[in-house]
């Protein structure tokens, strides 16, 4: 176990929260039943919707040995309304990357609410420790999803680690529980990960997207430019490829969710398009190291792989 300011873990594994409504309220509950960090990912949901998945999970947590977190990108326009409906709810955790917000420092300021940056540099580690982060979440570019660096989370941890004095979780190429003993090996106190949980019984993806990760090959997955102007790892698919050709159609229609976009296309559509398990327009989000997944288990059965590496 370990307690971070107060807010006591048993197994010190994070689960990613994968927007968009890829980690919701089952998927969390499911991992802080198990004593990790379940995470529900916030992005692009409307503070009514965010509130019920909290609320849902909640609902659904039997076991007070986990936490609850919620990922907010920072790039979201509605990020700051977001986080005021996760410090009213009272979540244990607010994990926020995809940019640097300081403001988000003074609104958990106060509250029983910790605060988890992702970050991708010793520079914005020891900022975040400055102003009063409990944790940092230090993410590689080998990472799924939105990317703040090109080298991999091997390539950085171990800079970070050896220079700051707050728990730092490693995210990035965390797949077998081998992964995470060699992340625990740089320093880290635990891990993140996003894609080992994307396909599992609990995630509320389809089978066609889950069917991605079984079905992906070693350099299957490439970086792509996305729409919010920050690199991002997925799955070669038809649109990742209309993508890398800078062949991407322009959105229909555009509610300005994200604070900056190139509106090449709408990279929220075409993630819940994947989710939905459209092959043809869907962006799969994806670690690099998805290939190394072959099957899909329950939450409580990744655990069991992974909770030796935390008791030794």
């Amino acid at each position: 176990m370990i307690n971070i300011n107060g807010l006591k873990i048993d197994v010190p594994i994070i689960q990613g929260g994968m927007a968009i409504k890829c980690s919701m309220a089952k998927l969390a509950a499911a991992v802080a039943n198990e004593g990790g960090i379940g995470v529900i990912a916030g992005t692009a949901l409307t503070i009514k919707e965010l509130t019920d998945e909290i609320r849902e999970a909640r609902r659904l947590i039997t076991n007070k040995t986990g936490a609850l977190g919620v990922n907010i990108m920072f790039a979201a326009t509605n990020f700051a309304e977001l986080a005021q409906a996760c410090i009213k709810e009272k979540i244990d955790v607010i994990i926020c990357g995809a940019g640097f917000s300081r403001d988000i420092f003074s609104m958990v300021k106060g509250t029983d609410t910790k605060l988890f940056p992702i970050v991708s540099s010793l520079k914005l580690a020891k900022i975040s420790q400055k102003l009063g982060a409990d944790a940092i979440v230090v993410e590689g570019g080998n990472a799924g999803g939105h990317l703040g660096t090109d080298k991999d989370s091997w390539d950085i941890m171990e800079e970070i680690t050896k220079n700051i004095d707050i728990p730092v979780f490693g995210a990035g190429g965390v797949i077998t529980p081998e992964d995470a003993e060699r992340m625990l090996s740089l320093g880290t106190v635990g891990v993140q990960m996003g894609s080992r949980f994307v396909a599992s019984h609990e995630c509320d993806v389809s089978d066609e997207f889950k069917q991605m990760y079984i079905n992906c090959k070693e350099g299957d997955v490439v970086e792509v430019m996305s729409s919010v102007g920050l690199p991002a790892n997925a799955i070669i698919s038809p649109f990742a490829k209309k993508v890398l050709d800078d062949d991407t159609p322009a959105p229909k229609s555009c509610n300005n969710c994200l604070k900056h976009c190139n509106r090449k296309f709408c990279v929220n559509h075409r993630l819940v398009d994947a989710h939905e398990g459209n092959y043809e327009t869907g962006l799969f989000f994806a670690g690099r190291d998805a290939w190394k997944i072959n099957d899909i288990l329950s939450v409580k059965e990744i655990f069991d792989k992974f909770r030796p590496v935390f008791n030794k």
